[in-house]
């Protein structure tokens, strides 16, 4: 709602592009801000929806779809400066997505925000003509550790935090509450309608029953948008996921996903996940250099899943497991651990990488920071030993870097390196530390 605000009031502001995975919020979000902050709303939904459609068919006059949009579709004018106009689903239009750039040219003073799901796949699949350098773009996220910490009811611990100095340790008022808040957010994830309901009930059996639902379908999702011959491997891939996470080398395999099948049989359905936001890739780096991404190999990577709630409940791990801190989930639960820090990290506008040094050594995450390269090692209990985190620092020499666990904050030296000591409930405050 920030960001949204900032765009309104921009100077050189261009119609705005939300997206995200299916069911994280966009049409709520774009609604509310439309109703604190502008006269009124002209929601256009485009989803199976012919006759808005047919607007966009004749030319890219923005005058005049502008102009029929309002007095033909909703019976009222568009004003700009006045109206939010909300273009939703608007990859089940391409024209739509094309026309977004003569709204830039010929009417910046109207505010238009577009919301898709699957934009990134209908955008390869109808070779939609994409206004580049026309449009602002905002990628939404399931709701973070923090946002959740806050729904249900811990705000005075968040405010709280604040006031601390993270360099030394926290009194166990707050550590005590955060690691059952966070043991919660494991089970519940961030997808906004579970939240809504886990605040409403605390009942972990409606908790398991919605995610099932969103589970099923995201499934059809893929007979609806996919290609048809992609969807038997999309479903593949689908449920191989948890499976390639619990390995100790959970690299991701192709070979691991269907007896017989190869990469190049299974990349575009692969693809097609990460465009719809479903998943995410995590990619290697040897040698880390500034930018990551021209040092990364997007032949070798770690494949997880957008929320670790949906992931929990995919891989059949009950709540109960969570909450009692079971042994049989021993294996598991630091590919978990590694799932959530990914999520917390992307929440924060951060794309990290891994790195890996042969067989001999791996740490979970390196990311840029201003002029830096930060080692993140990830643990999933209050033990920090790391063979892997010393390696790296001994051998690159990074300016600080950071490990998160569940013991308290603080600050220790790893082969002269400053070392940042921060809890998983704490990942939200990252930036404030390194800052």
């Amino acid at each position: 709602m920030k960001y949204l605000v900032e765009w309104k009031d921009s100077k050189t502001r261009k119609p705005l592009l939300l997206t995200g995975v299916r069911q994280c919020g966009k049409t709520f979000v774009c609604k509310e801000f439309g109703e604190k902050y502008f006269d009124d709303v002209a929601y256009f939904y485009f989803e199976g929806n012919k006759r808005i459609a047919s607007i966009f068919e004749f030319d890219f006059d923005v005058e005049r779809i502008v102009d029929e949009l309002g007095t033909i579709v909703l019976g009222r004018k568009i004003i700009p400066g006045k109206t939010l106009v909300i273009f939703d689903e608007i990859q089940a239009c391409p024209k739509a997505i094309t026309s977004l750039k003569y709204f830039c040219e010929n009417r910046r003073e109207l505010h238009v925000i577009c919301a898709g799901s699957f934009l990134g796949v209908s955008i390869k699949r109808e070779q939609v003509s994409f206004p580049v350098g026309k449009i602002d773009r905002l990628q939404m996220y399931p709701m973070s550790f923090s946002e959740f910490l806050r729904a249900d009811g811990g705000n005075a611990l968040y405010e709280g935090i604040q006031k601390y100095d993270l360099t030394s340790e926290l009194p166990e008022l707050y550590t005590a509450s955060l690691e059952r808040m966070l043991k919660n957010y494991y089970i519940v994830g961030g997808m906004p309608e579970i939240v809504g309901r886990w605040v409403e009930t605390h009942d972990y059996s409606e908790i398991d029953n919605l995610q099932d639902n969103i589970l099923k379908d995201y499934s059809s999702d893929f007979s609806k948008h996919a290609p048809k011959t992609d969807i038997p491997k999309l479903g593949w891939i689908w449920e191989s996921i948890p499976k390639q996470l619990a390995k100790d080398n959970n690299k991701f395999v192709f070979s691991h996903v269907k007896a017989g099948k190869r990469s190049s049989e299974l990349e575009d359905a692969l693809e097609w996940l990460v465009d719809a936001g479903l998943v995410y890739q995590l990619e290697l780096v040897v040698n880390p250099e500034l930018p990551l991404s021209f040092c990364s190999d997007a032949t070798f990577f770690k494949v997880y899943m957008s929320d670790v709630g949906l992931l929990r409940r995919k891989s059949g791990v009950s709540y109960k497991t969570i909450l009692e801190e079971s042994e049989l989930y021993r294996n598991f639960k630091g590919a978990f651990t590694e799932n959530f820090v990914l999520t917390e990290l992307l929440s924060q506008q951060i794309h990290p990488y891994f790195w890996r040094s042969g067989n001999t050594a791996e740490l979970d995450f390196i990311f840029e920071y201003e002029d830096s390269i930060i080692p993140v090692e990830a643990k999933a209990d209050i033990h920090t030993k790391a063979k892997s985190y010393r390696q790296y620092c001994k051998r690159f020499r990074p300016q600080e870097g950071v490990k998160f666990s569940l013991k308290n904050v603080g600050t220790h030296e790893v082969e002269g390196v400053l070392t940042y000591s921060i809890p998983l409930y704490l990942i939200w405050m990252l930036k404030t530390v390194l800052s």
